[in-house]
C-alpha cells in the first residue's frame, strides 16, 4: 500500500503523469480503511461504492485532457457537513436516520474540484466536545494511543489523515474544532478567517441548510501538510453563491513573506487563566528555536498584546451565548436561576460561561462592541508583527473521559487538575476576534504523543500562517506516520 500516506499534492503529480490512477487510489484508501478502522473507528459513514464510481469518472475526466485541482484524490468529510444520500447525525440519536436531499457548498465544491469522498468522519454529540464519541457511532481513539482522544469535535477526520484514510479531509472550528484534533493527532489543519470559507449545509439536523454564517464558527481543511493545507483552502474558500457571492470575488492577498528569516514572530506560552502543560511547552520552544534559527525575528512579549484575560472571558460569553437557543424552556429558566446566584466577585471561566448562557440581547451588543476593541488590537499588533505562536491546549491528547457531565470531567496538567473546558483559552484567542490560525505538529511527548501549536495571522491574511506552516515543516519536520 503505497499510496496511502504520499500527500494530496504528491498524488496530483502521480496521477498527472500517469504513474496511478485514481481507482488504484481509491481501493488503496478503501483496504486501509476496511483493516485499520475498526480499532479507530474514525470513518462513521462509509460511501465506497459511490467513491469508487467517483474515482472511475476522474479518470475518465484525465483521459479527457481535464485536469482540477484534487481531480481523482480520495478525501474524506466531517459527519456535521450534509451529503445527499448520507446521513447526517451529529452524533445525535434522534436524527440517525436524517439524510439530507442536498450536498453542503463545501462538499460541492470538493467534489467541482474533482475529488473522491470515501465517506464520512466521526464526531461528538452535538460537535460539543473536545473527544469525540457519541452513541450512533461509539469512540474515535487516537492512534498513538487507543486509550486516549483523538480530540473533537473533527476527531473522526484527525484520525483519519494520521492513519492514512485519505489524503485530505474537512472540518469545522468554533472551539478549537480543527486545532485540537490536529494537536492531538500530529497532523495540520487550519481555521480560517471568520467568514471566509461558506458554510451552508454545515447545519445541526434537520436543517434546513440555509445560507447563514454562525457567530464564531468556520469551516476549514485539515492535511498532512501546510502545501496541502493552502490546497484544499483554495477550494475551500469564497463567499456563498446565494448571498455574498452574487457580488462578490475573493482574492487573498499573497503571505506577506518567503523566507524564515524576514518574519516577525510574537511567542507565547504561558496564559493567567491556565497553565501551560510541560510537553506543549517545550513544542512551543521547538518552534520559537526554530525561528530564530532560521533568522526570524522573534520576541516573548509585547504590550501590544490584547489583554488575555478579558479575551478569554469574552470568548466564553460569546461562545456560550449562542449554546442555550435550542434548550427547552425549562432548562433555561434553571440557568437563570444559577446565575442570578453568582456573586459579582465571581470571575471564573465557570461564571463567564454561565453568564454568556443568558446575556440579554443588549449584553451581548455590549459584548461584540469589546470584541470590536479587542480586533483593533489585533490589527495594531499585526502592524509589527507577522503571526503569533502558542499552544492550541495545554497538554497532548488525554485519556477517554466519557463522563456524562462535563462540569465533573477534568483536565491534568503536570499532575494538577483543572476544569475541563477551562482548557478552550488558547483556541479561543483566535476564535473571538476571528483570526485566522494554524495548527501545526511541533514535536512529541515524552510518552511518544503529538504535541502541536498554532500559528495566528492576521484577518484575511490566511496564506501568512500557511506560509510560515510550510517553512517551519521544512525546519523541524511535520508528520510522521503512527507505528
Amino acid at each position: 500500500m503505497k499510496w496511502n500516506f504520499p500527500t494530496a499534492e504528491q498524488l496530483a503529480a502521480a496521477l498527472r503523469a500517469g504513474e496511478v490512477t485514481s481507482a488504484e487510489l481509491t481501493d488503496e484508501a478503501i483496504a486501509r480503511i476496511e483493516r485499520d478502522n475498526d480499532a479507530i473507528n474514525a470513518i462513521c459513514v462509509p460511501d465506497f461504492d459511490r467513491a469508487r464510481a467517483a474515482a472511475r469518472d476522474a479518470d475518465r475526466a484525465r483521459a479527457r485532457g481535464e485536469d482540477r485541482p484534487l481531480l481523482g484524490i480520495p478525501v474524506t468529510v466531517k459527519d456535521s457537513y450534509d451529503i445527499a444520500g448520507l446521513p447526517t447525525t451529529w452524533g445525535m440519536p434522534p436524527h440517525r436516520d436524517y439524510m439530507p436531499a442536498e450536498d453542503a457548498v463545501q462538499v460541492s465544491r470538493l467534489k467541482a474540484a474533482g475529488a473522491v469522498v470515501l465517506g464520512k468522519t466521526n464526531v461528538p454529540l452535538g460537535l460539543q466536545d473536545i473527544q469525540s464519541f457519541n452513541e450512533i457511532y461509539g469512540t474515535t481513539n487516537n492512534p498513538w494511543d487507543h486509550s486516549r482522544t483523538s480530540g473533537g469535535s473533527s476527531g473522526g477526520s484527525a484520525a483519519a489523515l494520521a492513519c492514512g484514510f485519505g489524503a485530505l479531509s474537512i472540518g469545522s472550528d468554533i472551539a478549537g474544532s480543527l486545532r485540537t484534533p490536529a494537536h492531538f493527532c500530529g497532523i495540520y489543519a487550519h481555521k480560517p478567517t471568520l467568514g471566509l470559507a461558506a458554510s451552508r449545509g454545515m447545519v445541526p439536523p434537520p436543517g434546513p441548510a440555509l445560507p447563514v454564517e454562525q457567530d464564531l464558527a468556520v469551516v476549514g481543511p485539515m492535511a498532512r501538510t501546510a502545501r496541502d493545507l493552502t490546497l484544499l483552502l483554495d477550494v475551500m474558500a469564497g463567499p456563498d453563491p446565494l448571498t455574498f457571492g452574487v457580488a462578490y470575488h475573493l482574492t487573498l492577498p499573497p503571505a506577506r513573506h518567503e523566507r524564515l528569516r524576514d518574519f516577525r514572530v510574537l511567542v507565547l506560552d504561558e496564559h493567567p487563566l491556565i497553565p501551560t502543560g510541560s510537553a506543549v511547552r517545550a513544542g512551543v520552544g521547538r518552534v520559537a528555536d526554530a525561528l530564530v534559527d532560521g533568522g526570524a525575528r522573534v520576541e516573548r512579549d509585547s504590550p501590544l498584546l490584547p489583554d488575555l484575560t478579558e479575551a478569554a472571558m469574552l470568548y466564553r460569553q460569546l461562545l456560550f451565548s449562542g449554546s442555550v437557543a435550542r434548550f427547552p424552556v425549562e432548562a433555561y429558566e434553571q440557568l437563570r436561576t444559577r446565575a442570578a446566584q453568582l456573586s459579582a466577585n465571581d470571575q471564573s471561566l465557570d461564571a463567564a460561561m454561565l453568564r454568556g448562557m443568558v446575556c440579554s440581547h443588549r449584553d451581548w451588543i455590549e459584548a461584540n462592541s469589546r470584541r470590536e476593541l479587542h480586533r483593533h488590537g489585533w490589527r495594531q499588533l499585526f502592524a509589527e508583527f507577522d503571526a503569533v505562536v502558542c499552544p492550541i491546549t495545554p497538554t497532548p491528547a488525554f485519556p477517554h473521559d466519557h463522563n456524562p457531565d462535563p462540569r465533573e470531567r477534568r483536565i491534568d496538567i503536570d499532575g494538577v487538575e483543572y476544569p475541563y473546558f477551562d482548557q478552550l483559552v488558547w483556541a479561543g484567542l483566535a476564535t473571538m476576534p476571528g483570526l485566522p490560525a494554524t495548527a501545526v505538529p511541533a514535536g512529541r511527548s515524552p510518552e511518544g504523543l503529538p504535541v502541536g501549536v498554532q500559528l495566528i495571522g492576521p484577518m484575511f491574511e490566511d496564506r501568512t500562517p500557511l506560509r510560515l506552516a510550510e517553512l517551519l515543516e521544512q525546519k523541524i519536520g511535520g508528520f510522521q506516520a503512527p507505528k
